[in-house]
């Protein structure tokens, strides 16, 4: 009787669960390893997707056999919504998505255990045996170990680097903080860079409750999706936050001059922290109050610390053979989105992997081919990281179109995704 493969994911966010369905559906077995009590990590705080070139990079990842977008599409509170800088987004309910996205991988026959945090491995020459965690004791063995733990959760970070622990959805002091596997596995990683050579960058947004503002307020949000609110010149005066922003293509003026509300659920302010004194200023804000990060007055979870070197394929390169990285621990590729379409490669590319298959490296024809491609040779350059990566804005956004890759067009996509032969190909068995 032929052995199953074995694929272990250690981290739930988005791209941990994506490249968790993508290897269960290629017929693997799958144990998805998450820290806390929860999945989606900053995807429970997250909500924009199929904004600018998401549009494209979701309908290809429909085409390509991802269920995500479909699970998304299906449970946002508005679509189309037109905010500074970005088109056509929809927004997702950021406080029912976690449940409906643990059932989708429980029907397929993931493994999901919660409370789990690895804090080390076990290896033989140039392979990983297993993972495990001292805390509960308990050792997980595989075959392939994909690792999509991020690149924040880790206070001393946030202390350093940043303004201190804003007490957010990372929740680290409650659930312990991410461990670096990379090191220990021997893979050569690396930190980003802002522009003034300081390390890391903040989140980009906070959340706020809802019923803190102004009915005026609320009732703009709840009709269009989004509210923009003027903030007087007095007021913004002495509070500089672009260069502080993780997401490059949310550092422009437009977004010091307003406050830029989304509605999720609660609201999403595209701001990565605002003086609450500041904020209560404001004509409609009287009474707003933080939901998370806690101390969004004051900071913002830091991250963009201990990227890997990664191939094209998403195969980490370094001492071992059989570790595969996805979302921002592949490289600056920033949002939902983006770790959705690298964990997708990520788990069937392990798969493919244990069948001595040759791996999958996307096409450039493809916006996501193209997307992780260049990335990851950026990533490759000192320069190289200190830039943003993501379909929605900044400096890929911009190549996006440059290459003729940014489309809203289904039939357009489909037909592009038609012609690489990929149709499916992460609803491919091969097991």
């Amino acid at each position: 009787m032929k052995r199953i493969s074995k694929i272990v994911v250690i981290g739930g966010g988005w791209g941990g669960c994506a490249a968790a369905a993508s290897a269960r559906k290629a017929g693997a077995k799958v144990d998805l390893i998450e820290r806390t009590d929860m999945l989606l990590g900053t995807g429970l705080v997250g909500g924009i997707f199929r904004n600018n070139g998401r549009y494209t990079a979701a309908e290809e990842m429909n085409n390509l056999g991802s269920d995500f977008f479909k699970l998304l599409d299906d449970n946002v509170t508005h679509k189309n919504v037109e905010f500074l800088g970005h088109h056509h987004a929809s927004l997702y309910k950021v406080w029912t998505i976690e449940p409906i996205v643990k059932k989708y991988l429980s029907d397929l026959g993931v493994n999901v255990i919660m409370q789990c945090r690895i804090d080390d491995i076990s290896r033989n020459e140039n392979k990983i045996l297993a993972v495990r965690s001292k805390k509960i004791n308990k050792v997980i063995k595989g075959d392939v170990f994909i690792d999509t733990t991020g690149t924040s959760g880790v206070p001393a970070n946030c202390t350093k680097y940043g303004n201190g622990c804003a007490m957010c959805i990372q929740r680290c002091h409650s659930f312990g903080t991410r461990v670096d596997l990379l090191s220990k596995a021997g893979i050569v990683h690396w930190d980003a860079k802002r522009a003034d050579g300081s390390v890391g960058a903040m989140s980009g947004a906070c959340k706020i409750a809802k019923e803190s503002l102004s009915s005026d307020i609320v009732d703009e949000l709840e009709e269009k999706g989004c509210a923009l609110v003027p903030v007087p010149a007095k007021v913004r005066e002495d509070i500089n936050l672009l260069c502080k922003k993780a997401c490059q293509q949310y550092a422009i003026k437009d977004y010091i001059d307003n406050l830029v509300l989304l509605d999720t659920g609660p609201v999403k302010l595209m701001a990565p922290f605002f003086p609450l004194e500041n904020l209560r200023r404001i004509p409609g804000m009287e009474k707003a109050r933080y939901e998370d990060p806690l101390a969004g007055g004051k900071g913002n979870s830091m991250r963009y610390f201990g990227f890997a070197n990664c191939e094209e394929t998403l195969g980490a390169i370094g001492e071992v053979d059989n570790l595969f990285c996805a979302g921002e621990k592949a490289g600056a590729m920033v949002g939902h989105t983006e770790a959705i379409v690298t964990g997708s490669l990520a788990g069937h590319n392990a798969v493919r992997y244990t069948i001595g298959e040759k791996l999958l490296e996307l096409p450039d024809s493809l916006a996501v081919g193209d997307f992780v491609n260049s990335t990851i040779k950026k990533m490759k350059k000192p320069e190289g990281r200190s830039y943003k990566y993501t379909f929605s804005g900044s400096v890929y956004f911009e190549r996006m179109k440059e290459q003729n890759l940014y489309s809203i067009n289904d039939k357009e996509i489909a037909e592009r995704v038609k012609k690489t032969g990929l149709q499916g190909i992460f609803d491919r068995e091969m097991i």
